[in-house]
């Protein structure tokens, strides 16, 4: 009893994010270990424990980088161990873990709405329970119209209703999830020419990336009658997030084709360029999907792609990187000091002091930590350092584009992805705070002095 007692003592010492990653650990051992069943692989595969640990932790944290061929080495029953995996990662662990509390009939307490509001990048208590049970619902709802929609359509592609029907839920919880695995053994590639597919799998994207709060806002205008759709009002998150997700996707499609008009892209048609850039643009920021080699794009590309994948998709959804929200607010930022502004507005609102300033630390720590391992994996691999910062940022913005050299890397270099990957699915704040100490504000300050900055 004492030994319970202090175990509970302990946890219930913690802070929010040190549980919350807690719980992320325990779900990279659990997913670790089905990934570890025979059952989960084709006669006579072998995997090392790397090997398995890295999938485990890219399938959870819905990035997509992979040191084995998915379709060369899972068997069917491996595929749907997989896709639990993704859809564990991509609508969060606390958010899985209440939906199933609740459909037991337990109750959430104070201590639970405090670890969802975390997990969730959420500001306050209010709602937490009825946020994630319209987050689940609307993901089921996205995923199983998308089921059904590429399923059928990929009976066209396949000889069986059984194997098209795989096809479309794979892709559908792959795309949704931004996980970026793919059972073709090309991502994409086998659908580079149908716009069909590809404008399907942009949308499952877009909404995977968006951030769930969005779709709900979404869904709540659309229900509304449409007398009274005058009156409502969208969220300023929602502003934000949806202005700044399609400026990125509309200034990633430009300039994806103008650094590849005269090579990669060179003789094609119109249409072919506009699907290949947007595909490109759209994926690039968290899903990983491609219907391109992007090896055979140029250098200048590759590193513009990189930037994206560091920008990543927006919070409380399923993709990585610093997060669009904070990009926007560093980025007005910059803008109205240059012109000698000090407050940062954003459609006739102000933004907080606090916020600010978790989007610079966000942004000064992702800096940090991508030049830092760039710099190890440059000491430890042979690439160059396009090939290698692609793949940095690649595993920080969960995204899972890789120029091939995934599987050659060494299994210390496989370790750094894996703690970036795990960073950028919980997010940097969260990581931060891992640290953070409940100390009290002090009640007095030292005599503030002037430096000189610039």
């Amino acid at each position: 009893m004492s030994e319970k007692r202090s175990f509970r003592s302990w946890i219930n010492h913690m802070s929010p994010a040190r549980i919350l990653l807690m719980f992320y650990f325990l779900a990279i051992i659990f997913s670790t270990l089905l990934l570890s069943l025979p059952i989960a692989y084709k006669p006579g595969i072998k995997i090392a424990f790397v090997d398995i640990l890295f999938t485990a932790v890219s399938a959870l944290s819905v990035t997509g980088l992979s040191t084995i061929s998915v379709i060369e080495t899972l068997s069917v029953p491996g595929y749907f161990i997989l896709m639990i995996i993704l859809q564990l990662g991509a609508v969060g662990i606390m958010a899985s873990g209440t939906f199933i509390w609740l459909l037991f009939g337990k109750k959430i307490g104070f201590r639970e709405r405090r670890l969802i509001m975390t997990d969730q990048n959420q500001t306050t208590f209010a709602g937490m329970v009825q946020l994630i049970k319209e987050i689940i619902y609307v993901v089921l709802l996205i995923e199983l119209a998308g089921f059904l929609i590429l399923g059928t359509y990929f009976l066209k592609y396949y000889s069986t209703i059984g194997e098209a029907y795989l096809h479309g839920l794979f892709g559908t919880i792959s795309a949704i999830s931004n996980g970026g695995f793919d059972i073709t053994g090309d991502s994409l590639l086998p659908y580079s020419h149908d716009y069909f597919v590809q404008f399907i799998f942009i949308l499952l994207i877009v909404f995977g990336a968006i951030g769930f709060p969005v779709l709900i806002e979404v869904k709540d205008y659309l229900w509304v009658k449409r007398k009274k759709r005058h009156r409502f009002r969208f969220s300023l998150f929602t502003k934000v997030t949806s202005a700044t997700f399609a400026i990125l996707i509309a200034v990633g499609t430009l300039f994806i084709y103008l650094m590849d008009m005269n090579h990669y892209l060179k003789g094609n048609s119109w249409h072919e360029n506009l699907f290949y850039s947007l595909f490109q643009s759209v994926t690039t920021r968290s899903a990983g999907l491609s219907t391109l080699d992007v090896s055979l794009l140029t250098e200048s590309n590759q590193l513009f792609m990189s930037g994206l994948m560091f920008i990543g998709a927006s919070p409380s959804s399923a993709g990585g990187g610093i997060r669009t929200t904070t990009f926007a607010i560093v980025l007005i930022f910059l803008i109205t000091y240059s012109r000698g502004g000090k407050s940062i507005r954003i459609f006739k609102r102000e933004i907080h002091n606090d916020d600010f300033i978790k989007a610079v630390t966000v942004t000064l720590m992702a800096v940090f930590l991508i030049f830092l391992s760039v710099i190890v994996l440059s000491i430890l691999e042979s690439f160059s350092i396009t090939e290698i910062l692609f793949e940095v940022t690649s595993a920080f913005g969960t995204v899972g584009l890789s120029l091939g050299i995934t599987s050659e890397l060494t299994s210390m270099s496989k370790i750094i992805l894996m703690i970036l990957m795990f960073i950028g699915r919980v997010g940097v704040v969260t990581f931060l705070f891992m640290f953070k100490r409940n100390r009290g504000e002090s009640n007095y300050h030292y005599p503030k002095e002037k430096i000189i900055i610039g």
